[in-house]
């Protein structure tokens, strides 16, 4: 789930922090500059693992402050390709079955993906009668079959689910110059763009033993 990654980078230091030893001031921007921030074909920066090179300080004409390349090596979230883990069920859509491990949210299990056969449902709040959209709230249930019949097995929000990583995709979401297009259309984009995430896993429940947790505890 966790890898350590080999980085390097030029990092500057203002004048206020010479006080200060330049290992600490170092690790200080560096967590500034890439925790919790998705590098692209990386993945999501944790926290700094350590420094393993210094080289040479520069302070360049017109800046004060001192500009130090450094070798070290980062906390990297990038699970591997068929790796099991554990989250809880965000939401449902028609896309999927969205989960989160907690400190990453962009996971999503797509309806092919899930244990079959599957059909996504629209529960409503009980004792509503007139209910808008935004309060109903969709749901996969895996149509279970057994010997008596068949069984709804409903992913609830908030349910644990084991799930396997079979695919991922990073997005480069660094911004681009201004385009030709009408005002309308690139604001358009523009909000398309900030929904995107920069690094999406994909999982699959469709095996046994994968899925919600409850199902195979239970029984």
């Amino acid at each position: 789930m966790f890898v350590l990654v080999e980085m390097t980078d030029t990092v500057r230091i203002p004048p206020w922090q010479f006080e200060r030893k330049l290992n600490e001031s170092i690790a200080e921007e560096l967590n500034k500059k890439l925790a919790n921030k998705v590098v692209y074909n990386v993945g999501l920066c944790i926290c700094l693992y350590d420094i393993t090179k210094l080289e040479d300080s520069y302070i360049f004409p017109g800046d004060g402050a001192s500009h130090t390349k450094v070798h070290f090596r980062y906390v990297v979230f990038h699970p591997f390709l068929d790796e099991i883990l554990i989250g809880q069920i965000k939401s449902c859509s028609q896309d999927g079955v969205h989960v989160s491990i907690g400190f990453f949210d962009d996971i999503v299990i797509p309806p092919e993906s899930l244990q079959q056969p599957a059909k996504l449902i629209l529960t409503v709040p009980p004792l509503t009668l007139a209910v808008a959209s935004d309060e109903a709230e969709q749901v996969w249930v895996w149509e279970y079959e057994t010997e008596e019949g068949a069984h709804d097995l409903y992913m609830d929000i908030g349910e644990e689910i084991r799930f396997r990583v079979v695919d991922e995709t990073f997005v480069d979401t660094s911004p681009t110059g201004p385009s030709s297009a009408e005002a309308s259309t690139s604001n358009a984009t523009e909000e398309v763009q900030k929904k995107e995430a920069p690094y999406t896993l994909v999982g699959s429940i469709s095996e046994p033993g994968l899925g919600l947790l409850s199902w195979w505890t239970n029984s």
